[in-house]
């Protein structure tokens, strides 16, 4: 399977603006026009058929899915899922998918590169079956808690580490949670795209094994955080209000 880099920012909007739309806080079209922006033109490959993403949201749709849930897994962290295996596994090639949460049953939609001759560019998700337990995420509340104590670990572990300047992170293509979502939850998002474009930047700085043998745990905890802040901040409009509420 070639994989979509996992600091790409395909499985962030299609959930983020998906659930927008689902709440009525935007239409499909506008919807998917966002994930398109960020990715391109988009496929669902089911069994047997490839449709537009917009079709198979809206057939989700008249089957009564209620929400789409981020997953951003790595090896021995399958964050955001629940099984089964088949799904898991090719979630956590890709290092990131979305389920959409439907009465007793989930589907689940891993993306990857759909490239086809020199000017189409675009994403192929592969829907498969997903479990219908909710995952073990952290509530928005603690992943901000736990982002913000990496942080500060990080930049203590990063303080005695010489390479060349970092300069300015770049920030990728990463245009923040759509409407419907509470302050918290967008003020989490912000901050784990800046975090993230700051762990790739500390990549590029030229630091050696012997350095990184210093920070890379701190570093690994901050990636680790980083991942939990982005997919609490995603699915906080499946928290209770009061929990994922404006403070």
């Amino acid at each position: 399977m070639v994989r979509v880099h996992p600091d790409s920012p395909i499985s962030g909007p299609l959930v983020s603006w998906g659930n927008a739309w689902l709440a009525g806080h935007t239409g499909l079209d506008a919807a998917v026009d966002r994930v398109e922006r960020a990715g391109g033109p988009q496929i669902v490959a089911e069994p047997g058929a490839e449709r537009p993403l917009r079709a198979v949201l809206a057939e989700l749709r008249v089957e009564g899915m209620t929400a789409l849930r981020l997953a951003l897994p790595a090896a021995g962290d399958p964050l955001g899922l629940t099984g089964p295996a088949a799904f898991t596994m090719a979630a956590v090639d890709a290092g990131q998918a979305v389920t959409a949460v439907l009465p007793g049953r989930c589907v689940g939609l891993v993306p990857a590169p759909d490239r086809r001759g020199s000017s189409y560019a675009g994403i192929r998700w592969t829907a498969m079956d997903a479990d219908p337990a909710p995952p073990d995420v952290p509530a928005l509340a603690e992943a901000e808690h736990a982002l913000t104590g990496a942080m500060r670990a990080a930049a203590e572990a990063l303080a005695g580490v010489d390479g060349p300047p970092a300069g300015r992170p770049r920030l990728g293509g990463d245009e923040g949670l759509a409407p419907g979502y509470p302050a918290r939850a967008h003020r989490v998002a912000a901050l784990a795209a800046r975090l993230a474009a700051v762990l790739a930047a500390a990549g590029e700085r030229g630091v050696t094994s012997r350095q990184l043998a210093t920070s890379g745990a701190a570093l690994r905890e901050l990636d680790r955080a980083v991942r939990r802040a982005r997919v609490a901040a995603h699915n906080a409009v499946l928290e209770p209000r009061h929990a994922a509420g404006e403070r």
